[in-house]
């Protein structure tokens, strides 16, 4: 039998974790944080695995909302076994070294136990990895009859290093989307999936209740992009464009350098900060052992300014230029939320958003902005009147929702999961494919709902 049960995440982007039971072996799915919550509030609820068997976790990707909780499981169940990609090994090492600092200055919860430097050092030591496309085992602990299984790494096509997993015991195949993108980016190219059917199908749901007629595909929104970009630039502004550090950083910077030799684009200064620079290098490593669209393209290459060596933030103002800044949702006190306070006040500048955005964060407040507003990015900051230019793309890391639906044509699951979405996307995604495939099993990802499934 198979146990399926959402500790974090579910019908929700943040916190993704889910505990799979798949025939006495114990998986965790993922390990996040939630981005817009704080304290306790913020993790999977690991109460939920007090009395589960737990043999390891597979991490798919190293975004916050898939890997920050990863230390705070260590914590809970120190003999876990990780295993993920090299790539995403190598970024987490990144990313989690770098929440310590911010998770210590944001949290003010006295239940709230924070890790150490040295505890991540340990964490990534115990962190396995395994190269796409290359079957490995999972035992249990326990030893228990049958309980083998024999994992997968898929090309997610989201991020450098993201994985679908494929997980296979006794004939039966579970496919774990994990975040998937079946269309090409600038630097990464579209997902893989297994060639045979699966049994059971894990699948996310982001972009389920966006209009696909909304998504160009990248290059089709790249000259788009190009073309408000050079009404800015040609009349002297600046461009802030809030950014992931990991996947959106690369994507953009990289768009925006070929749109530039291209002479699609008014070539300015280019200002990048922060860990995703770090990031790039990682990349960069990379780049001859994943598939991407150019292997030879290394960001490095690319002339960039550091805006943390500014000395004062009128020098974005005196002449025309782009900043790529993290976090991509503008969350209080990272780099992209204190520009915005300045890019707000320009006239002639603007910001432009180029990703997701949680309805309840800054970047949602200011992305559904116009010139005139007057805005409140928090509680404790005094409201601000909107005078740039606001302007909305969507260079998007997620499978459209008809790419969705053509997973589970191509997959033939006879079970699926909905996952990642919030409440609108999860029921277009359900009822679509209930339309087409009506003897599939849909069930829906709930935080603490134990799903069932006989095989």
């Amino acid at each position: 039998m198979i146990s399926f049960l959402p500790i974090g995440g579910g019908n929700e982007i943040g916190a993704n974790s889910y505990y799979l039971n798949f025939n006495g072996n114990g998986i965790i799915l993922d390990c996040g944080i939630h981005p817009q919550k704080t304290g306790l509030q913020s993790l999977p609820d690991f109460n939920l695995l007090n009395d589960k068997q737990i043999d390891s976790c597979l991490i798919s990707h190293a975004h916050q909302d898939h890997i920050g909780s990863l230390p705070f499981l260590i914590k809970k169940i120190p003999y876990v076994k990780i295993i993920t990609t090299p790539q995403t090994r190598a970024i987490a090492e990144l990313t989690l070294h770098n929440s310590v600092s911010i998770l210590k200055k944001e949290l003010d919860d006295e239940m709230f136990e924070f890790y150490s430097h040295d505890e991540i050092d340990l964490l990534i030591k115990m962190i396995e990895y395994k190269e796409y496309d290359k079957q490995f085992e999972l035992n249990s602990y326990h030893q228990l009859k049958d309980s083998k299984v024999d994992v997968t790494f898929y090309d997610a096509g989201h991020v450098l290093g993201s994985a679908g997993i494929l997980l296979e015991n006794n004939n039966h195949k579970i496919f774990y989307s994990g975040d998937i993108n079946l269309t090409d980016q600038t630097i990464q190219s579209k997902a893989k999936l297994p060639k045979h059917k699966i049994d059971t199908l894990i699948l996310e749901t982001t972009y389920g209740a966006t209009d696909s007629d909304l998504l160009l595909n990248w290059q089709e929104e790249s000259l788009r992009f190009a073309k408000e970009a050079n009404k800015i630039l040609n009349n002297g502004g600046s461009i802030l464009i809030p950014v992931f550090s990991l996947g959106k950083m690369q994507e953009m910077l990289a768009t925006i350098w070929l749109l530039m030799q291209k002479s699609k684009l008014t070539t300015v200064d280019i200002y990048t900060g922060g860990i995703g620079t770090k990031i790039n290098r990682v990349y960069d490593y990379n780049r001859y052992v994943v598939d991407r669209i150019d292997k030879e393209f290394e960001l490095s290459s690319i002339p960039q300014k550091d805006y943390y060596e500014i000395t004062s933030s009128e020098e974005f103002f005196s002449h025309p230029c782009i900043v790529l800044a993290s976090s991509g949702m503008m969350i209080k006190n990272t780099a992209s939320y204190n520009f915005a306070k300045r890019f707000l006040r320009q006239n002639n500048s603007a910001i432009f958003t180029v990703g997701y955005m949680e309805p309840e964060s800054p970047g949602y407040l200011i992305a559904n902005s116009k010139r005139g507003n007057k805005i409140q990015l928090s509680d404790f900051d005094e409201a601000i009147e909107v005078k740039c230019e606001i302007k909305n793309f969507k260079f998007s890391a997620h499978a459209r929702r008809e790419d969705l639906l053509k997973i589970v044509d191509k997959l033939k699951p006879d079970n699926v999961i909905l996952t990642h979405g919030d409440d609108e996307a999860i029921d277009w995604v359900g009822s679509s494919i209930l339309k087409k495939h009506k003897k599939i099993r849909l069930l829906i990802a709930e935080i603490g709902k134990e799903l069932k499934i006989f095989n």
